[in-house]
C-alpha cells in the first residue's frame, strides 16, 4: 500500500490483527536480571513471577536499527511513505529512536507520538491502517491517527503503585503512594503520563468502580473498547459481559493480553479499559 502503518509492542496489537491489516510492529525491549531481549521473546508466566520475586525488571525502547529495517522493508514492499505511531514520549523513548532512524530513510517517515499506550494505541493504528488501505493520503492517515489517540481513555486498576514507582513511570499518579493497602488506585493516561483517578476500597469494589467509569466515558456515542491483562480469567470475562450490557453503543469488544512492557511497569493483577470513540 502506499502508506505503511508501524507501530510497536505496547500497542497489544494481537499478532493476527497486525497481520491481517499489514501494520508492522517493532519491538520494545525488557530486561530481567542479566537478559535483555525483545518483549515477545519473554515467557508471561515467567516474567509475572520475576516480578512477584522482586527480581530485577526494567524496559528499553527498541534500538534504532530495528526501526531501521523495518522501515527499509515497508519500502522495499512499495510504500511510498510511512507513518509511525508509538508510545507517549513521556513514557517511553521510543518515539526518539523513531525519529533518529527516519532520518536514515529514503522515503518519508512520519514519526507520531500518541501521548498514550495499550489498545488507546492500538485502536489508532488500526484505523490508520484501514485509512491506508482504502487509499488515504498520508496526511488524512496522519489525522485519523491523531484524532483517535486523543479521543480514547485508558483506565487502569493495579494491585500496587509499586511496580510503576519502580519503572519511574508513575507520573502524577505519585499523590498516591503510602496510600493504605485496602485501598486500590484507579489511573489513566493524561497528557501522554500515567495519572491518578481515585482510590476506592477492596478489588472487588476498585474493579466495578473501573466498569462504571467506563460506561460513563462511553456515553451514547459510538465506541471499541478493548480489556487488556497479563492472562485472561474469568474476572476479564465478567467485566466484558458487563460492558456488553451497558454500554449504549458498543461497536467492537477485545480481550487482549497487554504488552509485557505495560505488564513489567503496572504489574501482576492489573486489568486495563480502553474507550475509544469511533469516527
Amino acid at each position: 500500500m502506499p502508506v505503511a502503518v508501524i507501530t510497536d509492542s505496547t500497542a497489544c496489537l494481537p499478532e493476527q490483527l497486525a497481520a491481517q491489516w499489514g501494520v508492522a510492529v517493532v519491538q520494545v525491549q525488557i530486561r530481567v536480571g542479566d537478559r535483555t531481549d525483545d518483549e515477545n521473546r519473554f515467557d508471561r508466566a515467567e516474567l509475572i513471577e520475576s516480578l512477584r520475586a522482586g527480581e530485577p525488571v526494567s524496559t528499553a525502547p527498541p534500538d534504532q536499527g530495528a526501526f531501521f529495517w523495518t522501515y527499509q522493508q515497508a519500502a522495499s514492499q512499495g510504500a511510498d511513505a510511512i507513518v509511525s505511531v508509538h508510545i507517549s514520549g513521556r513514557m517511553s523513548q521510543t518515539v526518539e529512536a523513531a525519529r533518529a532512524a527516519a532520518q536514515q530513510v529514503q522515503i518519508p517517515v512520519h514519526v507520531v507520538d500518541s501521548a498514550t499506550t495499550g489498545m488507546s494505541l492500538g485502536f489508532a493504528v488500526l484505523s490508520a491502517a484501514r485509512a491506508a488501505a482504502a487509499g488515504a493520503h498520508t496526511r488524512r492517515v496522519i489525522e485519523v491517527t491523531e484524532w483517535r489517540c486523543s479521543a480514547s481513555t485508558e483506565l487502569i486498576y493495579v494491585d500496587t503503585l509499586e511496580y510503576l514507582r519502580k519503572g519511574g513511570r508513575i507520573g502524577a499518579a505519585s499523590a498516591f503512594v503510602g496510600t493504605a493497602l485496602s485501598l486500590k488506585p484507579l489511573l489513566t493516561v493524561y497528557r501522554g503520563e500515567v495519572a491518578p483517578v481515585t482510590r476506592v476500597p477492596g478489588a472487588k469494589r476498585a474493579l466495578a468502580k473501573l466498569t462504571d467509569l467506563a460506561v460513563e466515558r462511553a456515553g451514547p456515542r459510538p465506541v471499541d473498547m478493548a480489556i487488556a491483562c497479563a492472562a485472561p480469567s474469568a474476572r476479564e470475562m465478567a467485566v466484558v459481559r458487563q460492558l456488553r450490557e451497558q454500554v449504549r453503543d458498543l461497536r467492537e469488544i477485545t480481550l487482549v493480553q497487554a504488552s509485557t512492557v505495560i505488564g513489567a511497569h503496572v504489574g501482576p493483577g492489573a486489568l486495563g479499559i480502553t474507550v475509544a470513540p469511533v469516527l
